[in-house]
């Protein structure tokens, strides 16, 4: 059960990380497009920023987290 539970966190985790390096590399070049006068979707991404890339990188940091939380507990007993 613990292994299937880290292999589904696993493969969220791996997902999430593309999520937020998609949204911080389009956040990256809107940025420069909008300095440079050519709209690449700031916009949009500012109003995607609180429903979509915010909960991404809460996600990102809690699964990390608990990942790392149930390897230790998991390393913990089997010591014991």
């Amino acid at each position: 059960m613990k292994d299937k539970l880290l292999s589904w966190l696993n493969f969220i985790l791996v997902a999430d990380v593309f999520l937020v390096l998609f949204g911080f590399g389009w956040f990256a070049i809107a940025v420069i497009g909008d300095a440079s006068g050519i709209n690449l979707g700031l916009d949009l991404w500012h109003q995607l920023w609180q429903p979509v890339f915010n909960p991404a990188i809460g996600i990102l940091m809690g699964g990390a987290i608990l990942s790392g939380l149930i390897n230790w507990i998991s390393r913990k007993f089997q010591a014991d």
